[in-house]
């Protein structure tokens, strides 16, 4: 079956998630194709404001064919999402959505570089204007710092084993160039038993998510994306793997520690630090008909977290 493109994820799930007010101010921070913003603008009124930001400027070309008063997208990085709101004049936000990793058309355009399964220069950066290639990284970085990369943000088990024998290809065969290269080379160098994940999978993974920076910008763009919401506004987070995942649930389990108060202890109410964001829901996975139609959503999270009160 032929995965369609422009599936946005989990779809009626987040929308339902943000709670749109008709009139509120939405900022979707990875337009992407566009597929929850168009939700999020058909039940927004004359006065409701929809932003969306992408680093990727296919995101942006695609967004600008959206003619509507109401919405403007922007190219940067979601962790720069405040200057953004400066710039707007905009103080607080009602909803925030963040579909993290990569999308359905950055994979499947394979001059891209991010797919091991056609042939394209390694490139790798969603932001195609600026940066360093996964081809830089890979012929250029010291093989300690390879093997950190791909144990980190692909958490590869056979990492050092992959890192001799692309330091062993780079110094006999020359640089690494292209992405079947790379796959080939994975492949004949990690033990496969009966596995059905491709074995490059991690190392691509962890590539794509070191040359775009994704853990970085998301540590840095969470307590920006708290601080921006209006109380009772929503921050709606779609992961794809478990390290954006682990970054999102532990943040905001910091951000929910409270005051361990005895009962037998005489305070006032005014006087115990509250939790300024509570958990709307458990975690929300695709269901069985979704992975049907869309293989790629089988390993996504949605989590929703609404911002109680303006944090002390």
């Amino acid at each position: 079956m032929k995965v369609n493109s422009h599936i946005p994820v989990m779809l009626v799930e987040t929308i339902d998630a943000l709670s749109i007010l008709s009139n509120g101010i939405y900022l979707d921070c990875t337009f992407g194709r566009g597929g929850h913003s168009k939700e999020i603008l058909k039940l927004l009124d004359s006065e409701g404001r929809l932003i969306a930001l992408d680093k990727d400027l296919d995101a942006i070309n695609e967004g600008k064919k959206i003619k509507d008063k109401r919405f403007e997208i922007h190219h940067c990085a979601f962790s720069e999402m405040d200057k953004i709101l400066k710039k707007k004049n905009i103080k607080k936000l009602d909803g925030i959505l963040m579909d993290l990793g990569i999308s359905s058309p950055q994979v499947d355009e394979a001059k891209r570089g991010f797919s091991f399964k056609s042939n394209a220069f390694l490139d790798m950066r969603m932001d195609q204007s600026k940066g360093i290639t996964a081809a830089e990284v890979l012929n250029t970085y010291k093989e300690k710092d390879l093997v950190d990369i791909l144990r980190n943000f692909g958490e590869e088990k056979f990492a050092k084993k992959i890192v001799k024998a692309i330091i062993k290809y780079r110094e006999n065969e020359g640089p690494i160039k292209k992405t079947l290269e790379l796959a080939e080379l994975i492949k004949n160098t990690v033990p496969i038993k009966n596995s059905k994940k491709d074995p490059s999978t991690k190392t691509f993974q962890a590539l794509r998510i070191y040359v775009n920076k994704e853990i970085e910008e998301l540590e840095n763009a969470l307590p920006i994306a708290f601080k921006s919401l209006k109380p009772k506004g929503r921050l709606v987070v779609i992961s794809f793997h478990s390290l954006e995942d682990r970054i999102v649930k532990n943040y905001t389990k910091l951000q929910m520690k409270t005051d361990f108060i005895s009962k037998k202890i005489p305070i006032k109410l005014s006087e115990i630090k509250l939790a300024p964001f509570k958990i709307v829901q458990k975690m929300i996975i695709p269901n069985l008909e979704e992975i049907k139609q869309n293989p790629r959503s089988r390993s996504e999270k949605l989590r929703v977290i609404e911002k109680v009160m303006e944090a002390k």
